[in-house]
């Protein structure tokens, strides 16, 4: 028994030390990975085209805030994390930052002062951005943001995630390799498109699943898991790659169009994405958004069909509606009927979804989404479903198409038990496959959207 507990103690010895050590140990910045000439400057409208790219505006600013000044609360399994203030004032901003401590804020994850960064800011992705880029987004936040005095709240976190030292530990295990890209092996869009991907448009984030560190499990097209589906926020990210990825059965113009426009022949941006989308997939260029839809289609090995140079080509254009194929026709014909003898979901669909998405579930392209095989819609996690259907949803307008589509809420129409019946039809109708929805799973969400309108 002595000896067991001398090793015990033993363990706990070394625990402490290994804490301490990583609490105190100097810490070793990455440096710049590429060499740029002593007068370098970036070309004009780079760093902002960089700071799109990036979602910076999104995250960074606030609901009805300045742009950039901070306070926006990003939700997180350990509790709320503030957003900081990234205008170059001097004294709440980071008027006084140096090159290099925005630097390694962006690849390590270690802010101006020292403090380690929670990793809701993705420098687990960003740390594969070229130093040039880098350095324009730099150079675009310190002399064309107007600087604003802005006092972000604390993030307080409850124990033992308030114990930022303990984030040292983390970013040892999570921070996998060199802060700098790696190809693949592809012609000059491909690679254009996984940088992109991979770097400043941090996909990984949010549709990368977690290990059970909550570090993203895959950030590089060589990580099995990397783009395999994953949850941010209360929504489902949906797979990007792998057998189960819808979004492998589009084409790649159809990809590039969701991109910048929000919308395509087969889905419309809602949720985070419909954020993504708004405040910075639709500043990119036609080429890059053709680059990462061609990346995400051909990432492990596809063949992919040539792409139109535009991207969601304006003008009007005939989209009629598809029929149901062979997988929805059983549905279909059921909702046809119109019989009284139907099942309370398929009559609600009759009543409240029929006239936008059809009896053959297809939707209407660019407008109305498909239900059949869309990747909310069957998600492991009914929740964003109910959401939808509770709360409604917003697609936003953009250049590419200006029109801002919205989705109705019934949450004052359904009860909780005929939401459960609506959203089990949706998840079994036209082929789909996916468990059935409770009254409960309803009532859940339905206090959670109660409870963020009231705040």
């Amino acid at each position: 028994m002595k000896k067991y507990l001398s090793i015990l103690i033993a363990l706990i010895v070394l625990g402490i030390i290994a804490a301490l050590a990583l609490a105190y140990a100097p810490f070793k910045p990455s440096g710049a990975n590429e060499v740029l000439p002593a007068d370098w400057k970036a070309e004009a409208g780079r760093g902002e085209y960089v700071m799109r790219a990036g979602d910076c505006f999104a995250c960074h600013t606030a609901k009805g805030g300045e742009p950039f000044a901070g306070g926006r609360g990003i939700e997180s399994p350990m509790g709320t994390i503030w957003a900081s203030n990234i205008t170059p004032d001097k004294e709440t901003g980071i008027g006084n930052w140096t090159l290099e401590q925005f630097r390694t804020a962006m690849v390590d994850g270690v802010g101006g002062h020292g403090q380690q960064l929670y990793p809701a800011m993705p420098y687990e992705n960003y740390r594969f951005m070229k130093e040039g880029d880098i350095r324009a987004l730099f150079d675009y936040l310190q002399t064309e943001v107007a600087p604003v005095k802005n006092e972000v709240q604390a993030t307080s976190l409850s124990f033992p995630f308030n114990m930022r030292f303990g984030i040292r530990a983390w970013n040892w295990l999570a921070l996998s390799g060199q802060a700098d890209f790696k190809p693949m092996a592809g012609d000059d869009q491909q690679i254009r498109g996984q940088y992109l991907v991979e770097g400043a448009g941090h996909c990984a984030a949010c549709h990368s699943p977690r290990t059970p560190l909550m570090a993203q499990n895959g950030t590089t097209v060589s990580d099995a898991n990397f783009l395999t589906g994953g949850m941010v926020d209360g929504w489902n990210a949906p797979a990007l790659r792998g057998k189960d990825a819808r979004v492998q059965t589009w084409p790649a113009s159809e990809i590039a169009a969701y991109l910048g426009a929000g919308r395509n022949a087969h889905a419309v941006a809602n949720g985070e994405m419909a954020l993504v989308v708004e405040h910075s997939m639709q500043y990119m260029s036609d080429a890059d958004l053709n680059a990462m839809a061609v990346f995400l289609k051909s990432m492990d090995g596809q063949s992919v069909q040539a792409v139109s140079a535009q991207v969601a080509t304006p003008g009007p254009h005939s989209m009629p509606p598809l029929p149901a194929d062979e997988a929805g026709q059983a549905t279909a014909k059921l909702l046809t009927s119109a019989s009284p003898d139907m099942s309370l979901g398929a009559r609600l669909y009759l009543d409240n979804c029929a006239a936008c998405h059809f009896v053959s579930g297809k939707g209407a392209a660019e407008i109305f989404p498909e239900l059949q095989g869309n990747a909310m819609v069957l998600g492991k996690d009914a929740s964003p479903l109910i959401s939808v259907i509770l709360k409604g949803a917003s697609s936003p307008a953009t250049d590419r198409r200006p029109m801002h589509l919205v989705m109705q809420g019934y949450a004052d129409r359904l009860t909780d038990d005929e939401v459960a019946q609506l959203a089990s039809f949706l998840r079994k109708g036209w082929g789909n496959q996916a468990s059935q929805v409770s009254a409960r799973d309803v009532a859940k969400v339905r206090q959670k959207v109660q409870s963020l309108a009231a705040h």
